[in-house]
Order: structure tokens, then sequence, then C-alpha cells
């Protein structure tokens, strides 16, 4: 392991983003080996003595690791400062929190934009190894070792952050004492992967893409990276959300006089496209779609979701809410009887609410009241309280 830096990719001069290597690499489920894998991270609180308080937060596709404070690319604020806080469910008075960029991703973690190790200078570009959700966990689980933490308190995610949660426990269920998968599942279901497989044809149909090498060409695939999060955008509201703050409005007209006239919703969507384009990379977006949809936890465990999680002592608790169609209520339901079946210690919850699949990112007050309520159980049992 190399010490912790600031590091930043000269390939893509943007914003250093705190780090550490670890030069030992990292084996791949793919077959192949990083020689080396850098992991970007952001850390909030402090960690006690016992080193027993840390939680660590998984983040969702386009997700990152400023989950409580102002991402310096965008200048938004945490995309989970509703949760994680001082007094907040997850109170950084109390927990070390911990939250990672995954392996893939584009901000700052090895990824496609990373250096090819082969000396050229390049990027890896599309030529970087597929890599899976257990893959990031692996990852993860080197920062987290490289802090002295044997057992974290608490992951916790939402969507593919979710499915992160779900790996820890499966893979380190010995060094995760509590987990909460949040509006996820156990496999990436045939939709959802149709859905990807849509943003993933609009990216290579851009013809700015040049077969992912488009940085030697100084410009980036936009109008197909637009379109592949505006597609994945529709699927994380729900209708109700998108008709009472839409409708058939329409941008600048009261009525259509001309092709130029907008209804709301698409101005919206056209806008959540433009303002993705200039915080993702396209082949980050290809290799982290493709990790969702080939995870599959019974899978793994010839097609016995409970035998994933057989003999566990993690503690969980399953969130779902009601309007979301992406992950929805019957997936976590799944899991929760796959943790019956070996006697686990699980809780489950759907939060009734019409904002879809977004709604773990936003004021959930019911959520919130949950986990706080969880983690102050968890606390009191693990010797926190």
């Amino acid at each position: 392991m190399r010490g912790r830096t600031m590091d930043q990719n000269p390939a893509f001069p943007e914003t250093q983003h705190q780090s550490v290597t670890f030069s030992q690499g990292l084996a791949l489920d793919c077959g192949q080996h990083l020689p080396a894998v850098t992991v970007a991270y952001r850390t909030y609180g402090t960690l006690n003595a016992e080193k027993s308080n840390a939680i660590l937060i998984c983040h969702a596709l386009t997700g990152d690791q400023y989950v409580a404070e102002r991402n310096p690319e965008t200048g938004k604020p945490g995309w989970w400062e509703y949760l994680v806080g001082p007094g907040k469910p997850v109170d950084t008075h109390k927990y070390f929190v911990i939250c990672a960029n995954v392996l893939g991703g584009c901000m700052g973690s090895t990824g496609p934009r990373s250096p090819h190790p082969n000396d050229s200078g390049q990027p890896w570009g599309t030529d970087f190894p597929q890599v899976t959700i257990q893959d990031m966990v692996r990852a993860q689980k080197l920062l987290v070792d490289s802090f002295g933490i044997t057992r974290l308190f608490a992951v916790v995610g939402g969507s593919m952050g979710g499915m992160q949660v779900l790996a820890w426990a499966t893979l380190y269920p010995e060094a995760v004492f509590a987990a909460v998968p949040v509006a996820t599942a156990s496999y990436h279901s045939a939709q959802n992967i149709a859905f990807h497989e849509i943003g993933r044809q609009a990216i290579a149909a851009d013809p700015f893409f040049y077969g992912g090498r488009y940085w030697g060409e100084g410009v980036r695939p936009e109008r197909g990276l637009a379109v592949a999060r505006m597609t994945a955008h529709i699927t994380y509201v729900s209708e109700v959300a998108l008709t009472r703050k839409f409708g058939r409005k329409l941008q600048h007209a009261e009525g259509l006089s001309a092709l130029g006239d907008q209804f709301a919703v698409e101005s919206y969507l056209q806008y959540q496209g433009s303002s993705f384009v200039q915080r993702f990379d396209a082949n980050s977006y290809l290799t982290i779609t493709r990790a969702m949809d080939l995870f599959d936890l019974a899978a793994d465990h010839h097609g016995v979701l409970g035998d994933a999680f057989k003999g566990t002592k993690t503690r969980f608790l399953l969130v779902s809410f009601s309007s979301d169609w992406l992950f929805p209520t019957a997936q976590s339901r799944a899991i929760a009887r796959a943790l019956n079946h070996v006697a686990a210690n699980v809780s489950f919850v759907e939060v009734q609410s019409d904002k879809g699949h977004d709604a773990f990112l936003l004021d959930e007050p019911d959520f919130h009241n949950t986990l706080r309520g969880f983690l102050a159980g968890c606390a009191e049992h693990a010797g926190l309280a």
C-alpha cells in the first residue's frame, strides 16, 4: 500500500480527490488482475479508540464519495446530506463514516479513465476489465483494512449501494455487525438490464464515442451519455411524481405553436442529461451498469438465495418504497424471506412514498426515523450506546 494522496489523473486534468493506492493490486472475478488499485474516499466524524464505530456508506450508480459535503466538481450538496451528518440518522458525532468511489468509477478510484499500466500514458478506456459488485466491495475492504478496522459497525447503501451492502454481508459476514440494504435487490431484473442496454447503445451510437477512445479526439460522447441518463432517470421517479411536478405543462408557451415548444418534462429530462455529462465518464457508465446487470447473489450460491447468508450473525434492516418500480418491494421481501429461512436477525420496512426509486435520496422522515432507530438499537447491542 502506498500512502494516502490527493491523486490527479494527468490525462483528465480535474478535481483532485483524496485517495489511497494499494500496490498489491486486486484479483477480479473476470480472471484479470489489476496491478495497482486506487480508492478515492471521504470520511466524516472520528474513529474511536476501539475502531468499532465505523459505518461504510455505499453509493449508487451515479453517486460518489461526497456523501455529506458539497461536491467539489458540481458545487451541489452531498447526495445523502439528509441522512449523514451531526445529529442526523447517521450521526457523525457518534460514528466514523467512510464513503468510497467505486472501482470502475470516475471520481478518483481506479477505472476506465485511469492510466493504463502498459506505460502508454493513455487511459484504460474500453480495455478496462469488467468488474463486478463483489470486486467493488473487495476494493472497499482494502480501504477499510487500511484504517485498522476489523469489523464495521454498519454498511448502508441504496440501489447499487444496496447491492454492495448485500455483497459485504455475504463476502465478509464477520466484518459487518449491521447491514442496511435500501431500495435494492439480490439480482438485476431483465427489465432493468433492458433499460441499461438502451443507455449503453445510445453511448456506443454517438459519433463522438470513437470506440471508447474519445479522449484521443479531444471530445466526449455527450449526446449518447445524456440520452442514457435521461432514460435511466425516468426509472428513478414514479408516474405520480412526474405528473405532480410537470403534468402536461409547456415550458414557454400556452399552446404548441411551433416545433420548438417543449413540455416541461422534456426540458427537465434534457437538463438531467446535459448536467450529467459534465460530471460522469461514458466508459465508467458502461462499466458500472454492466456490473449491476451481472449481480445475482442466488446464482453465486447454486440458485439458493438463503445459502448466501447461511450462518450469518449480521443484523439486517431492509427498506423498500411503495412506489419504487425499479426495485419493487417484492424484491426486498424476497431477501427478507431468504434471511428468515436461515434464522438471521432481520427487520423489513416498506415506506409509503409516491416519489419512486429516488425516495431513498430524498427527505423521507419515515425512512430516516426507521434507520435512526435501527442504528440506535444496534449500537446498544454493540456496546456503542
